[in-house]
Parts: structure tokens; sequence; C-alpha cells
């Protein structure tokens, strides 16, 4: 386990730890490496040996891995957290996003927050309730100092379950407290191409990615760590609106239209109902996808009308800054088309208009 506060953005309310399934084993408890400011804290856990792992197969470092919510609650410089963030080694946490999605819950409240695996089987298995370890979760401070209490009493009640993530799971639901679910938090239990899951991101913050390596790179004719750099260049820029989908219509061409921010802009070449243009498409399966406007143009639909001609798709938009009203009931965005060329396409994102549709014409 190790915290890194250079690398998601430490600060004096919010504590985001990452969590490493490794084999170490030391009788001292969170060794400190204080001594180079250059590099972030070092800490060991403790020894984990008097407790039982029974999973067949598994790794009880998975105990190891746990217990790290305890042990690191139990610092003593822990007196103006709010919450605690958990997360894997290869989880990428956008801390901006993270920050502002917390704000609209209490930190002296007890919540348990996160977001359940995007392969049903796997979320099946513990009933939708469990917030992934991958994807990340985050423990008010409240509920937190209560866990640490209990916690080593628990733990030894689930020795026959996998992960760390259940166990600690198990503890907080052995408290009565159940998931607050933010599907911002992303597992990421799916291979191939992940361009469906993230060009229809749910109507709230982008707030992780887990193990990206094991996907294809997320921006097409780039490696995996040069796509998340792109990635977060424009989440330095407008971290609140990064991947969120506004659709709108061009009633000149009759064409439907949906942009992802600094994502993806998916031009339909003729209406579709809004419906099925939020819902997530599966990757791969080729055809599923719509016209995505890249130098190699690809057209599942075989028309070869007016899309070949564009050259420009041009995105315009205020940096996004909601408050915890607009937090705590989302509203999608609208936007205007302005087609003067077959060449230029622009695109307006601006708040909807109290009663104002998004729908086809």
């Amino acid at each position: 386990m190790t915290e890194n506060p250079n690398r998601f953005g430490h600060g004096p309310s919010l504590h985001i730890f990452e969590l490493k399934n490794d084999n170490v084993t030391s009788q001292q408890a969170f060794k400190r490496n204080d001594t180079d400011d250059s590099v972030p804290p070092l800490c060991v856990s403790e020894d984990t040996s008097k407790f039982h792992y029974t999973f067949k197969g598994g790794l009880r470092s998975a105990i190891r891995v746990a217990r790290v919510v305890k042990e690191i609650v139990g610092l003593d410089n822990n007196s103006n957290v709010r919450w605690y963030v958990f997360g894997d080694d290869d989880t990428i946490f956008f801390p901006e996003n993270l920050a502002k999605t917390l704000s609209k819950y209490h930190h002296k409240l007890w919540y348990y927050v996160g977001a359940y695996s995007e392969n049903y089987e796997g979320s099946y298995v513990v009933g939708f309730r469990m917030a992934f370890g991958g994807g990340g979760f985050a423990i008010s401070a409240s509920l937190a100092n209560v866990l640490y209490k209990v916690f080593d009493s628990c733990i030894e009640r689930y020795s026959h379950l996998y992960g760390s993530d259940a166990r600690v799971f198990s503890c907080i639901a052995e408290l009565g407290v159940g998931l607050t679910y933010e599907p911002g938090f992303h597992q990421v239990d799916l291979s191939g191409n992940i361009f469906g899951l993230l060009a229809a991101h749910p109507l709230s913050l982008l707030l992780s990615l887990h193990h990206p390596e094991l996907v294809e790179p997320i921006f097409s004719q780039m490696t995996v760590s040069n796509s998340l750099q792109h990635l977060f260049e424009a989440a330095n820029v407008d971290s609140q609106r990064i991947v969120q989908q506004t659709v709108c219509y061009d009633k000149q061409f009759l064409r439907t239209i949906s942009v992802s921010w600094d994502y993806a802009v998916q031009i339909f070449q003729n209406n579709q109902l809004l419906p099925d243009v939020l819902r997530v498409r599966e990757t791969f399966k080729p055809c599923e996808r719509p016209c995505n406007y890249t130098k190699s143009f690809l057209d599942c639909s075989n028309n070869n009308t007016s899309l070949k001609n564009l050259e420009v798709v041009k995105v315009i938009t205020k940096k996004l800054d909601l408050d915890t009203k607009q937090l705590q009931s989302p509203r999608r965005q609208c936007c205007d088309v302005h087609s003067n060329s077959s060449q230029l396409l622009e695109i307006a994102i601006r708040e909807c208009k109290y009663e104002e549709l998004i729908y086809m014409h």
C-alpha cells in the first residue's frame, strides 16, 4: 500500500490511497518514509498471519490490503480528513471530480460510496451491493472511524472470501450501511475497445478508470500511456465536463450528433431517437458503432453522402462548474449545430432552457 499525494492530488480533506496486492511481510505497522520530500511517503502494513484465509487458489494478501482501510485510519495525523478513498495500484483517479462529487455528501454521516462492476456476472455474485475496489470507493471519516474499531473482530468471519473489497464491504454491511452508488467509478471488467462505455458515459462526473493497460487504448492510433496523457490534458482544462455526453440534431441535414466532450464526436447520417443514442453500444461489434469522424473514415451504413466531405468538427462550450444542486439533480446539457458548409461543423454546448426538449425533428 502506498499513499501517493503527488499522483492523486492529496489535500487536507481528501486522502486517496493506492492498494497493492503484494506479499511483503513485516512485524511493524506503517513505517513511513518522511525523510525525502521528493517522493510520496511509503507505508508497510502490519503482519496479518494471525488471520485465516481459506479461499482456494486465492492470495492471502487480500487480508493485508483490506486491513489498510483500518491501519490508515489509525494514523495520528488524520484529524482533518473528511473522506478516505481507496483504489488499486492500477486505478486512475480524477481528483477534482472526486472531491466535487463527494462534496454533495456530508462527511459526518456514514457513507460508503462506489460502484459495482460493468460485468453483470461479477456484480450478480454480490447482489449489486458492493463497491468494487478496482474502480475505487470512498468512506466518510465518521464511518471509517467506527470501522477502525470493529474491523478486526469482523474480518475473521470472512476467511472464505476472495478479495479485499469483499471483506471491507462485508464489515460495512455488518454496521448496517449500504452502498451509495456513484456510476463515475469504473471497475472496467471489460476487454477490447471500451469506446461504447465512455462515449455514452452516465450523467455523472468521471471519477476513475481501472486497469487501462488491459483494454485497447482509449484513443485509436495512440499508446495506452499517450491516450491517458491526452485525456488528462483536457481534464486539466475542464475536468467536470470530461466525456460528458451531449446530443443535438442537425435540422439542415437531418443528422444526429453526439458529443462526448474531449473524447468523441459521433455523427449519425439520419435521425435517431434520443434513448437509442444514449445507450452503451457494444463496440466489439463493428457495425453497432455510428460513423465516428476520423481521417480513416468508417461508415457502417455504407452511406457515401455528405459526411465524407467533413474536414473540421469544432466544439465550443464554457467551462463546467456544477453547484451542489446540479450535482444532486443532474441534467444533460443541450447544444446548437451550425453547418455553414459541408466541410465545417460547429457545435455549441450550453445549458438547456427550462422546458427545452432534446428531440429529433
